[in-house]
């Protein structure tokens, strides 16, 4: 039975680790679609930190562009995270948010058509300062559009505030 969780917060506010705990409870052998390119040393420390978290149970799956390439139908799947995803996407779009929305949400058609138990980590980056450039600006719309985008299709919606799961849907 496909089923969509959206698990959305700030950083570091718990995301990945509630969304690991909710995978292990319903499968013994989840699988991690991780959306993360490898851009500088701080993204490998963080990569690093998320495979240290998980135990060897987990099946680890990198893909950082192309989601509707994965096809793992009948698993228990997180995918951590859409922001990196979406990151990637309006890199290679050459900073066109339009252009990064249409490819996201067709890449999201495509994978969400499996019969998976998924559960998507996501940021909620529009909720701070304006971002200080123009990239930064589309890139925080394109971020919440595609945060709506999902929302709307999932079965639940979990906001995350301090450690602290907030059933929003």
């Amino acid at each position: 039975m496909r089923k969509v969780t959206l698990i959305t917060g700030g950083q570091r506010s718990g995301k990945s680790s509630y969304a690991q705990k909710l995978a292990e409870e319903v499968s013994e052998n989840p699988v991690y679609l991780a959306t993360a390119r490898y851009w500088d040393e701080d993204f490998t420390e963080r990569i690093r930190r998320h495979q240290s978290d998980r135990g060897e149970q987990w099946e680890t799956i990198e893909e950082d562009h192309h989601l509707s390439n994965v096809k793992l139908a009948g698993r228990t799947i997180l995918l951590d995270c859409i922001t990196l995803w979406l990151t990637n996407l309006f890199h290679d779009c050459n900073y066109n948010s339009e252009k990064a929305l249409d490819k996201a949400k067709q890449e999201w058609k495509i994978f969400t058509r499996s019969d998976n138990h998924l559960y998507v980590v996501t940021n909620e980056i529009g909720m701070g300062i304006h971002g200080g450039s123009d990239i930064s600006r589309k890139f925080t719309d394109l971020q919440g559009w595609m945060n709506q985008h999902i929302a709307r299709q999932a079965d639940e919606v979990i906001l995350m505030v301090s450690g602290i799961p907030v059933k929003i849907k």
